[in-house]
């Protein structure tokens, strides 16, 4: 059974940065997509960030392109998505998933991915 522990999330100012980490366990797929997500109360969950569990091919909601990047500790079977210039429309509650593509392509759509973690809130304030 694939299990997804997010952890990192804080409240901090306008301009800061945080760390978001995702420790995936369970997962039997020789091949699969992490994914970040976002959800605020009352909207869909938004895509964040997706990359090839190889680390290739990270694909980016524009939103998000250029502030925030995905990493990973293989040894660690540990996934991060670092977040910098955080504004208050980041705040949300974050989850991680994992799931699938097309090839090493890993898309930003919720319905491609079947396993979830719990999520962490991040809360950014002016």
């Amino acid at each position: 059974q694939v299990r997804l522990v997010e952890s990192g999330g804080a409240s901090v100012q306008a301009g800061e940065s945080l760390r978001l980490s995702c420790a995936v366990s369970g997962v039997t797929r020789s091949s699969f997509c992490l994914g970040w997500f976002r959800r605020v109360p009352g909207k869909l969950h938004e895509g964040v960030a997706a990359v090839y569990h190889t680390g290739e091919d990270p694909n980016y909601a524009d939103s998000v392109k250029g502030r925030f990047t995905v990493s990973q500790d293989n040894a660690k079977n540990t996934w991060y998505l670092d977040m910098n210039k955080l504004t208050p429309e980041d705040t949300a509650m974050y989850y991680c998933a994992t799931g699938w593509g097309s090839g090493s392509r890993c898309y930003l759509t919720r319905g491609n991915y079947p396993s979830w973690g719990q999520g962490t809130q991040v809360s950014v304030s002016d």
